[in-house]
């Protein structure tokens, strides 16, 4: 499960949504009615995102007499590194646009819509055009929605209401619940059917989220719908014409044939680059920060490069493990050979076990606990110990890694997710200047989105390296980088000025 997919507590509001302090007579296990639609919607969003991308890899490489479109394996992972990196660049569009035009409830409804129509595109659309078409749509819409769902829980509760804690652990709750089925149906329709039944199934499960949610969004509040700091008139047409002549840029690009499927990754990734300097450089150069949020803005700069290392190892659950997992794992299940997507499944499983542990770990601990750098580190360490682990089973042929191994590295990823991506998103918010906190956020998504077009990079060695040799470089890499993070974390934690 990816960053964005942990909710943060980031309320616009202070008024529930009866408008006042009195419970709501009607409740969602406690908790405001109007919940019951937004964790709907993300559940449902969750079960077609991941239902999709849980069987997109395999579509993209299979041969056509296997119903997919025969690309070569490098390609095919590079492309679904690119749109897992666009998916988080559209998130930092989706919450400007709710900031600045539109609100965050609107801008939800709207992105659920293009979730829909590119999920319809993937099922309908033939081959290329299908997948350019589909793809680009659930990465806009997808954006969208992961910025906005969070802040439309948030107006929901008062500051003091004591339920906002379960809130949004409910809320969570969908996310999981949808990460979990959306590919293990997928997955067994592409098996059995075949995978455009598989994208419409993904199709069908957004539509119905989004049924459910247009039937309840009339019953948010109004500050869903508030625009915390409008664009005027003139500059709303200043960036409508900075939209159309993007798009037209990129349009023409596409044509000329200098945007292309192999080359897709590493655009994805310059973007992200200079997205991601153009942010640090405005933080740091504006004159509203004063000297302690300077500094803090600075200490961010290690965390961001930490956390990049970090998802561009575990975004390869998208990319490279699901290619190990069809060729090299054993599958082979009580006598029963189950859909390699199924892999997918696992850790969502593991997230929802453990993420309350973590959570009651560190509150147990409290002051004692390990301080963020040096989760940060951990984290990264982590996840190359992970990789390490896949040299057990190197050197074989075919499917000769059994299925528990599997379960065992995924369990490894998921401890290191848990050491610092909801933390990462927490300490954005602890770091970020009084009057940019929503540009830190961003940051942090941009440095999931560097990842993950990275871990599509990466693939393409996957795929011409032996493997023992990839599995060995790219865990040792990760678990020094790690070690790094930790040693420096002193002079970090002096740069975050009380923060811990």
């Amino acid at each position: 499960m990816a960053s964005g997919d942990t909710p943060t507590d980031t309320p616009s509001s202070d008024h529930s949504p009866d408008g006042g302090a009195s419970t709501p007579t009607r409740t969602f296990f406690g908790q405001p009615r109007a919940l019951a639609h937004i964790f709907g919607v993300e559940m449902w969003e969750r079960f077609s995102f991941y239902g999709m991308q849980g069987i997109l890899i395999y579509y993209l490489y299979f041969s056509v007499a296997d119903g997919g479109l025969g690309m070569p394996q490098a390609a095919a992972a590079g492309i679904v590194g690119a749109y897992g990196g666009g998916v988080y660049l559209s998130t930092v569009l989706g919450a400007w646009l709710a900031d600045r035009v539109f609100g965050s409830e609107r801008v939800l409804f709207s992105s659920a819509i293009i979730i829909v129509c590119g999920h319809l595109a993937l099922a309908l659309l033939p081959g290329f055009i299908g997948v350019g078409v589909g793809l680009i749509l659930v990465a806009l819409g997808s954006g969208g929605l992961k910025a906005n769902a969070t802040s439309v829980v948030g107006t929901l509760y008062s500051r003091d209401d004591t339920r906002r804690d379960a809130g949004f652990s409910l809320f969570y709750l969908g996310i999981n619940l949808g990460s979990f089925v959306g590919p293990i149906v997928t997955g067994a329709l592409q098996s059995s059917v075949g995978f455009h039944i598989g994208f419409g199934a993904a199709a069908v499960g957004m539509v119905l989220g989004l049924i459910q949610y247009s039937i309840g969004r009339r019953g948010l509040p109004a500050s869903a719908r508030e625009v915390p700091n409008p664009l005027s008139g003139v500059g709303r047409l200043i960036w409508a014409s900075v939209a159309a002549v993007a798009a037209v840029v990129i349009v023409v690009l596409c044509l000329v044939g200098l945007i292309r499927a192999d080359n897709l990754p590493g655009i994805v990734i310059a973007v992200t680059v200079f997205a991601a300097i153009a942010y640090f450089a405005v933080l740091l150069t504006s004159r509203k920060l004063d000297a302690t949020e300077r500094h803090r803005v600075f200490a961010f700069i290690p965390l961001f490069l930490a956390s990049s290392a970090f998802w561009s190892l575990y975004q390869q659950q998208f990319t490279v493990i699901p290619i190990y997992a069809e060729q090299r794992l054993d599958l082979t299940l009580f006598g029963w050979s189950i859909p390699p997507t199924w892999v997918q499944s696992i850790n969502p499983v593991f997230i929802i076990l453990l993420s309350g542990a973590f959570a009651a770990l560190w509150t147990k601990w409290g002051q004692c606990q390990p301080v963020t750098p040096v989760k940060f580190g951990l984290g990264t360490a982590g996840v190359g110990v992970a990789f390490l682990i896949f040299l057990i089973w190197s050197g074989g042929e075919g499917p000769t890694t059994p299925l528990l191994a599997i379960v065992l590295i995924l369990f490894t990823f998921t401890i290191a997710e848990l050491l610092l991506s909801p933390v990462g998103l927490s300490v954005s918010t602890k770091l970020a200047p009084r009057s940019m906190r929503a540009q830190m956020v961003a940051l942090f998504f941009l440095s999931v989105a560097l990842g993950s077009a990275v871990s599509g990079e990466l693939a393409g060695l996957y795929t011409s390296l032996p493997e023992g040799v990839y599995f060995g470089i790219i865990g040792g890499i990760a678990i020094v980088l790690g070690l790094i993070v930790v040693a420096i974390s002193p002079w970090v934690l002096r740069l975050m000025r009380g923060v811990r």
